[in-house]
């Protein structure tokens, strides 16, 4: 019951509250619950309730989607904090049990992020950290993935103070604490933003007809919906017009199969004055598609095209598709996308951009190859029109808020019905959109100059060190007393 009361809790400190000082508390009562447990399986139970609770209430939109969409996706999620637990259980004197739940957390992250079928990074612990402007600015030198390990470590020592009884040691909760309070003052004292040429930036939200559902001619008045709310925009106004995942209506009326929309999105960007990004996607066989981001320079021109490197299992391709012929549901998705092969820049006047889709902006690694190529600026283009009017659009913008900081570059977040937004200041929030609305977002941007974040140039080190700390407990020496792990 400590472990459900803990999921619960953690929930709190990501999108819609967002009360981040709930997330080492939250951890710390697992833990608790963990290193209480009397046997081995009510510590894999209580990490089967911790999990259960956590991921059950942090995305049950998907359910939107229908029981199968968000079922078995919980059930994976849950498996990796039941088999944390379970391990963890195993370990008993205090500095070994402290590095190995440090550690497991770093690895259970480190592996959920990428397996199955590519990683579900949603819940990650270190998103709550960029909430406070001092620890999302810290998250230049060590990412998401490093504050996860640095909450996870104020966790463990909490909880190992809480539960040795006989012999409380202050030195983990208030050494880790102290590491903590250290970063946020580093990150104050030291803010890392993009400071070099200012661009003027639209967002165009054309939203749909039948937000949440499907209706005749969906695809093609979305796009005539972007369409016009761009012809409102003022000549010579802006540097940048950014259309969101899918809203060329896709198919029949993607830019590079319908020259008819291609000549209307040419004229607007010859207008304006400004290069344009619009999202389209297209089949290229009878059982294959792309989903891109399109690129127009000011001339009106087509200049090239980044394609989604992630698709979304089930969502957007259908793994071993053979096995699941029986399923009803999955025969809307008739199609498997071709995931892109590559980072692709485009060319704006004050330097380069690049863009990620969707699912993808989720995960650290590819905004992180984008900018480490050599973008000054991160275009993310998502649709979210299967669950418009959930939480989902928000918790997207706190991780995307999170790539802000970490590469130190402005993020451009676009949404057909999802909320938009401008990402400027290493993390710092703009206006955003209504939920399921025609709108238009505009301010300015900059251009990154100078080097790299530490961030973008190691990556997750901070986690895999974490992760390969493990090894001093699995490595066999005659240095480590052999009853620090039972069995």
């Amino acid at each position: 019951m400590a472990s459900v009361a803990a999921g619960l809790v953690l929930v709190l400190a990501y999108p819609p509250r967002g009360w981040a000082l709930l997330a080492p508390v939250a951890v710390a009562m697992f833990l608790i619950a963990v290193r209480e447990a009397p046997t081995r399986w009510v510590a894999v139970a209580s990490g089967t309730g911790f999990g259960l609770t956590f991921f059950g209430f942090l995305f049950p939109w998907l359910a939107e989607l229908g029981i199968i969409a968000l079922i078995p996706l919980l059930l994976v999620q849950t498996a990796y904090p039941a088999l944390y637990a379970g391990l963890l259980h195993r370990v008993k004197a205090g500095p070994a049990w402290f590095m190995a739940a440090v550690g497991g957390w770093a690895l259970m992250e480190l592996v959920r992020e990428r397996f199955p079928l590519g990683g579900f990074p949603w819940g990650m612990l270190g998103y709550p950290a960029g909430e406070f402007t001092a620890t999302r600015n810290a998250a230049q030198w060590w990412g998401t993935s490093g504050w996860s390990v640095l909450i996870a470590a104020l966790a463990a020592g909490v909880a190992l103070y809480a539960t040795n009884r006989e012999r409380r040691n202050i030195w983990y909760p208030a050494a880790t604490a102290g590491v903590v309070l250290l970063a946020a003052a580093l990150g104050s004292l030291f803010p890392n933003p993009a400071s070099g040429e200012e661009i003027r930036v639209a967002v165009v939200q054309g939203n749909t007809p039948c937000p949440g559902t499907h209706c005749p001619d969906e695809r093609a008045q979305t796009y005539a919906s972007h369409l016009a709310l761009t012809s409102e925009l003022a000549a010579g106004a802006f540097d940048l017009v950014v259309w969101p995942e899918g809203s060329t209506g896709g198919y029949r009326s993607d830019p590079i199969n319908s020259p008819e929309v291609a000549a209307a999105i040419g004229e607007q960007a010859r207008r304006i004055g400004a290069v344009f990004v619009v999202g389209g996607d297209r089949p290229i066989s009878d059982t294959e598609w792309i989903n891109a981001n399109v690129g127009f320079d000011t001339t009106g021109a087509i200049t090239g095209e980044y394609r989604k490197r992630h698709p979304v299992p089930f969502g957007e391709y259908i793994p071993a598709r053979s096995l699941f012929d029986w399923i009803p549901e999955l025969s809307a998705v008739p199609r498997d996308m071709v995931p892109g092969d590559g980072v692709v820049l485009f060319d704006l006047d004050g330097g380069r951009f690049g863009s990620v889709i969707s699912f993808e902006s989720s995960f650290a690694r590819y905004g992180r190859d984008t900018v480490k190529t050599g973008a000054g600026l991160l275009v993310v283009a998502t649709n979210q029109g299967s669950y418009p009017y959930s939480v989902a659009s928000d918790q997207l913008i706190g991780m995307t808020r999170m790539r802000s900081a970490e590469l130190g570059v402005d993020v451009i977040h676009s949404a057909v019905t999802g909320r938009s937004t401008i990402i400027t200041d290493a993390g710092v929030v703009g206006p955003k959109t209504p939920l399921a609305e025609p709108a238009v977002v505009t301010g300015t941007v900059q251009m990154r100059e100078g080097s790299p974040t530490l961030y973008t140039l190691w990556g997750d080190w901070v986690q895999i060190l974490a992760a390969l700390s493990l090894l001093v407990l699995l490595l066999p020496s005659r240095r480590v007393d052999e009853s620090l792990i039972e069995g």
